[in-house]
Parts: structure tokens; C-alpha cells; sequence
């Protein structure tokens, strides 16, 4: 084969995604659109009561209506394995309600329109008992969970007591972040089937390896008797693991021996597919007067639910940012009868920035510092807590880049004082980081006989891109133009990988695609065609990234925001965003600036607009839909503008990506929150900056108006 070599690379140029025109035409088919023969559709029965037990399914009455083919429960269901990950996605395994909107039964009909009917009308009753959904700073249940797998629950450097004594400057402020949903394009659907003696599962989800082994594991299989198939995925936002719906769609396939697909309503997925659980936050600030942190404490509160321990890490966000004398950061939960929250879209970091960047900025005010130069004389030389070297942290670069772009010079930092009209205008500013890990992957890539060179790695595209990047990243490692590179991704037959998640996966899967690729490189004979099946060359990653130093590796970012409140109506209207992250190298910058803007409008969706509530008596989730559940729409989103730094030199890293999906979102809401008290004097420590809010805090801060 020859290999011609590209004129310029691939990396690091404008792409439009490789499956764009599938999706605009419709011929990429979702996980609830696949056809199968002999289909049957399953439709999920949830609790109507918070706790308790089941006492009877009335499913003799449900099995007489047409076109039913069973109903599922706990008294009939094939038993599974509980202790497998997530413990919500066992259903059907017991008589216990753990809360409103818990699976009950299944119900398998020929049609999804009978399956829905018959559901909505079983009659289930249940026992019910005395349930707690109540969520509260004082809640005398709050305990502090033992280490995850991904942070400590609690980290403590230094003498806190004596640290805040001897500062000149306090701050001292109680913060919360309500529920708030994942809600991706596409809902979550799952179809199963079973083929000549092998589980295949036809499935939207952010990894199929994950959802492989996790299937394999709770049914007792061999993982290779598991096959997980997922190639085009409508949104995922730390939603789409492992759940209910498949484990329900396994069954019903394996009793009735034909495919069975289980699609969940939005109502649904309110109570089944996790959410960002609400916070109650502290964090206390000590300076010196040149603003240097003598102490710096965060705690974090979140309610989990009985079924699965979660949480949610959002003081871990300052063990990385700022160097203070001492550093004590820890995590609360509190059990209650409600649904197990999940990772979100920047699960920690994004209510955790909020509480934090706040009270950076008001300890900036006090200390009559600028915010900017406060944070730059608590910059650290080495990770914090961790006493890690940093792997080219640019956090103050993004800030001074930002602020020449903003505008940021001459801004006069007393509040109150720009008006347009009934306007009131400010500006603020916030940090953003989140961490750039990396999980072992395996990949392979043919030289195909035609000339052209197919990847195969079970990578996820979630809506991120990640399908193109990875085609430009292996035609760079070949050296071919990437319209000689088909990217295959999506099943987990291509063996063991990282999921989409935690903006990790393409990090992961670059370093195994380009170690494949250019080991291919070296097999092939230059002018030599390769055999009609082709030459692979397979990698893992495991042994490369357990070499790697260890370092305290992060994407940073610097957000900034101007408001505009009326004095009238308490409405916020974001009037600029701007964001410079440095990110490492930048894959694609067509679909990077979009997951950075995304990530931004997220972050004023937090800010202004989301709010899940809870029926007080109940527990229901009041408003379980996209009319009720508000988020930014296109009037409330500005221009916003996303810029990047161009990486430092790494000889450590491999491949120099850090991941861009979830720093986008972090410190914005803090930005316009620090904007809005810029504007009025105000400070508002309550998610979201509601009218109301607005107003009922100007009224008690001063009677004549906003901003006096």
C-alpha cells in the first residue's frame, strides 16, 4: 500500500462531523428506531407511593387485554445479581418501594400503544409507609460517606481554627444549588434480543463496554455471550449507564424469546435516569490584607436515596485552585426517600464553583482587591493538597486573556453605579477547572485492500464529535487524508474501552487509535497492496497510561459575564458571556467551540432558569416535563464567545488532549451571579437567580430600589 503523505495534518483544523449528512437526512438510526422483526414493547409501571411494600399485582386482569404477552414483577421476575454498580438498574427484585416512581412491574405487549394502555391501568397495591423527603441543612441524618472511587470525602491541611483567627478578612456564607435533570434529545431506550444463544442489546448509551460488563455481571454471563451496540446517541450528560429500562427489556426478551424494547417517557426519566442532586454549601474564606488565604473551608450536603449512595463531590473544586495555609474541604450526605441522584454534566465542579467563585469575589470586595488579582496572589506552585506538579495549568494566562477580551480593564468595582434606564449593569468573573483523566482503551486499525483504513474502537459519540475527532486524530497517526479513515465505534465487540464520561473519552480513546495506527504504519511495505482481508494492528493502553508521572492534570478556564437586572421586574438578562479555557490541544475546533458554548449556555441555564421541585408531602416530582422543567431558550442566550490557549509543551503526555465537554459549564453560573451583585449590591448565595428572588432580596437589602 502506498501512503502518501498529507500536506498539512488533520488536528487542530476545522470538520464538519463525518455523520452530519446521516443525522440531517434521518438515516441514523437511534436506539428506539431500529427495526427488528417480531418486535414486542415493553412499557415501565412506576410506584405511586413513596415507601412501602407491594402488596398485590393484579396481573391475571392485565394479561386478558389484547395483545399483553406478560407482565413482569417482583413475584415472577428472573433474579439478578444486586451488587453490580448502580443498584437502581436491579428492579423487580423485591416487594420494597424505596420511592415515588420506583419500578414495579413490566408490561410486554405486541403493540407500544397496548403496552402503555395496560400499564397505566394495572392495578397495583401497595402498603404504604411513613417516607422523609424532606432535604435540609439541619437534617440530623447527615453523615459523611467513606472515599469513592473518584474523590475523598474529606481532605484537611492545616489548623482551620487557628488559620481563621489570625485572618484580617473573613468570609463565612451558606450556599444552595437545587435538583436540576439531565433531559438529552433522545430519551433513554434499550432494545434486547437473544441470537443463536448470545444477549445483543441495541441501546443509547456512553459506553458499551460499561453497559457490557454490567449486563454480563447481574445475569450471571460470560462477557463475550454479551453484545452491546450503541452508534448514534442523542445526548447523554453523565445520564445513560446502566438502568432500569435495560435490565427490564433483558428480562422480558429472555422469557418470551423475541426482541423486546423498553423506551422511557421524559416524565419517566425525571424518576429513573438520575439528576444532579440539590446542594447546601459552606464555605469560609480567610485573608490576610494582601489577600493572602490563611484558611480556606468548603463543605458540601446532598441527599441520596436509600437504593444507591451518591455524591455529590462539590468542595473537591478547591482542593485544586487555590493555595490557602490551611485547606479543609469535606462531603455530607443525608439517605431520603427519593430517587438515587447521578453524574451531571460536570457532576462536583459545577455547583461547587458557584459556592466557592462567590466567595472568592466577595472576599475580593472586602479586601478591595480586584477579583482577578485576588486569585492570582493565591495561584500555587504545586497542587494545593496534593503537593502534585501541576501539567501545564494556565489558569491565570485564561484570565488575562479573558479580561483583554472582555474588557475587563478600568471596570469600576463599587456595585450600584451603571445604569441604563430602569437597568441596573454589572460584571463578573469566575474560575473554571475540571479534571483530564483517562481510562485504558483498546483499539484496532485495518489497511483495508481498497486503500482506506477502518477504526474500530467502542468509543461513544454522545453528541460531542467524538467520531470525527477521532477520525482526523488516526489520519494524522496514518498520514492519509481523513476521507481515507472510517471511524467504527458503538459496540462492545471491539473490546474494552473508556466510556463517554467525565471528559475522559476522547483523551482515552486517542491514545489507543494513534498507538494502533502507527503501528500499522510500520507493517505496511510501502507500494505493497494489502491482502484482500486486510493488515490490523491492535493496541491497549492499560501499561502506557500506568506509566504516566504522576501529576495534577486539569483543563482550566476564566468565565466572564455582564448583566442587565430590572428594577422593575427582578428579570436578569445575561447580555455577554465570554470563556477562554485552556483545554490542551484542541481536536476539532468546529465541534470544540460548540461544546464549549453549550457548556456556557448550560451554565446560564443553571444560573437563571433550572429548578426541579418536589411535591413537599409526596416527594413527586412536580412538573416532570419539558413545559414544567425550565431551561435557557434561544431568547435567553446571548452572543457568547468561547476562546482557547494554545497548550505548553508536555513530554509527559502522549497525546495532549484534556477534554472540553464539562469545563464549559463550570464557573459561569458564578460569573453572572458575581455580575449580578455587581450591579446591585446584592449578593445572592441561592440557585437559580429567580425574579422573585431578585426582587424579595433588594426589598430587604433597601426599600428604595435596586442599588439604591
Amino acid at each position: 500500500m502506498t501512503l502518501t503523505p498529507t500536506s498539512t495534518a488533520a488536528v487542530g483544523v476545522p470538520h464538519t462531523r463525518v455523520e452530519g449528512p446521516e443525522k440531517v437526512t434521518g438515516s441514523a438510526r437511534y436506539a428506539g428506531e431500529v427495526p427488528f422483526a417480531d418486535l414486542a414493547h415493553g412499557w415501565l409501571v412506576l410506584s405511586t407511593v413513596t415507601r412501602g411494600r407491594i402488596r398485590s399485582v393484579d396481573s391475571a386482569s392485565a394479561l386478558a387485554r389484547p395483545g399483553v404477552l406478560a407482565v413482569l414483577h417482583h413475584g415472577n421476575a428472573p433474579h439478578v445479581e444486586r451488587d453490580v454498580g448502580d443498584a437502581t438498574s436491579a428492579v423487580f427484585q423485591h416487594d420494597r418501594v424505596p420511592h415515588r416512581g420506583w419500578p414495579v412491574a413490566l408490561v410486554v405487549a405486541e403493540t407500544p400503544e397496548q403496552a402503555r394502555e395496560t400499564a397505566e391501568t394495572l392495578a397495583v397495591e401497595y402498603d404504604a409507609e411513613p417516607h422523609d423527603t424532606a432535604f435540609r441543612a439541619d437534617h440530623p441524618g447527615a453523615y459523611v460517606p467513606p472515599d469513592g472511587a473518584h474523590v475523598a470525602a474529606a481532605v484537611r491541611k492545616g489548623d482551620l481554627d487557628a488559620a481563621l483567627a489570625a485572618s484580617a478578612v473573613l468570609v463565612d456564607a451558606r450556599y444552595t444549588t437545587p435538583e436540576q435533570h439531565h433531559n438529552p434529545m433522545e430519551p433513554h431506550a434499550a432494545t434486547a434480543r437473544w441470537d443463536d444463544g448470545r444477549l445483543e442489546l441495541i441501546d443509547s448509551n456512553q459506553g458499551a463496554a460499561w453497559v457490557q460488563g454490567g449486563l454480563a455481571r447481574m445475569f450471571s454471563l460470560d462477557p463475550g455471550a454479551v453484545r452491546v451496540r450503541s452508534e448514534h446517541i442523542g445526548g447523554g450528560f453523565g445520564s445513560k449507564g446502566l438502568r432500569a429500562h435495560q435490565v427490564a427489556a433483558v428480562m422480558a426478551a429472555t422469557l418470551l424469546r423475541r426482541p423486546v424494547r423498553v423506551v422511557l417517557t421524559r416524565r419517566q426519566m425525571f424518576s429513573l435516569a438520575g439528576y444532579r442532586s440539590p446542594t447546601v454549601q459552606r464555605v469560609r474564606l480567610g485573608a490576610g490584607p494582601d489577600g493572602h488565604l490563611r484558611a480556606l473551608e468548603h463543605q458540601g450536603l446532598n441527599p441520596t436515596s436509600t437504593v444507591h449512595e451518591f455524591t455529590e463531590p462539590a468542595a473537591a473544586t478547591g482542593r485544586v485552585l487555590y493555595a490557602a495555609d490551611a485547606h479543609h474541604t469535606a462531603h455530607r450526605l443525608v439517605r431520603l426517600d427519593v430517587p438515587s441522584p447521578t453524574y451531571m454534566r460536570a457532576p462536583g465542579e459545577a455547583p461547587g464553583s458557584f459556592a466557592l467563585e462567590c466567595a472568592l469575589d466577595e472576599l475580593a470586595a472586602r479586601l478591595g482587591l480586584d477579583p482577578i488579582d485576588l486569585r492570582a496572589r493565591n495561584e500555587p506552585a504545586l497542587g494545593p493538597v496534593s503537593g502534585l506538579p501541576f501539567a501545564g495549568r494556565q489558569l491565570l494566562d485564561c484570565f488575562r486573556e479573558g479580561a483583554a477580551r472582555f474588557g475587563w480593564a478600568g471596570r469600576d468595582p463599587r456595585p450600584g453605579l451603571r445604569r441604563e434606564g430602569p437597568l441596573l449593569l454589572g460584571t463578573g468573573t469566575a474560575a473554571a477547572c475540571f479534571p483530564a483523566g483517562a481510562g485504558p482503551s483498546t483499539a484496532a486499525v485495518t489497511a483495508e485492500a481498497d486503500g482506506t483504513f477502518t477504526v474500530r474502537i467502542t468509543a461513544a459519540d454522545i453528541g460531542t464529535g467524538a467520531r470525527t475527532a477521532l477520525t482526523l486524530i488516526a489520519a494524522d497517526a496514518l498520514d492519509v487524508p481523513p476521507g481515507r479513515v472510517r471511524v467504527r465505534i458503538g459496540d462492545s465487540d471491539f473490546g474494552p474501552a473508556s466510556i463517554a464520561g467525565g471528559s475522559t473519552g476522547t483523551r482515552s480513546w486517542a491514545l489507543a487509535v494513534t498507538t494502533a495506527a502507527r503501528d500499522l504504519r510500520e507493517q505496511l511495505v510501502p507500494g505493497a497492496a494489502p491482502p484482500p482481508e486486510g493488515i490490523t494492528a491492535r493496541a491497549d493502553t492499560a501499561a502506557a497510561l500506568a506509566a504516566l508521572p504522576a501529576r495534577e492534570r486539569h483543563s482550566y478556564g476564566a468565565q466572564f459575564a455582564e448583566v442587565a437586572v430590572d428594577t422593575g421586574t427582578g428579570e436578569i438578562r445575561v447580555r455577554r458571556l465570554l470563556g477562554v479555557f485552556a483545554a490542551g490541544r484542541i481536536v476539532n475546533p468546529l465541534t470544540a467551540r460548540g461544546q464549549f458554548v453549550g457548556g456556557m449556555t448550560w451554565g446560564l441555564s443553571m444560573a437563571l432558569h433550572e429548578e426541579a421541585a418536589r411535591d413537599p408531602l409526596s416527594g413527586a416530582p412536580v412538573g416532570p416535563d419539558l413545559a414544567g422543567y425550565h431551561f435557557a431558550a434561544h431568547a435567553d442566550v446571548p452572543a457568547i464567545e468561547a476562546h482557547w490557549l494554545a497548550p505548553p509543551e508536555d513530554d509527559d503526555d502522549p497525546v495532549g488532549i484534556k477534554g472540553i465537554g464539562e469545563i464549559g459549564i463550570v464557573g459561569t453560573a458564578a460569573a453572572i451571579a458575581n455580575a449580578v451583585w455587581h450591579a446591585t449590591g446584592v449578593r445572592h448565595r441561592d440557585l437559580p437567580l429567580r425574579p422573585d428572588r431578585v426582587l424579595g432580596a433588594t426589598l430587604g437589602a433597601d426599600a428604595g430600589g435596586l442599588g439604591g
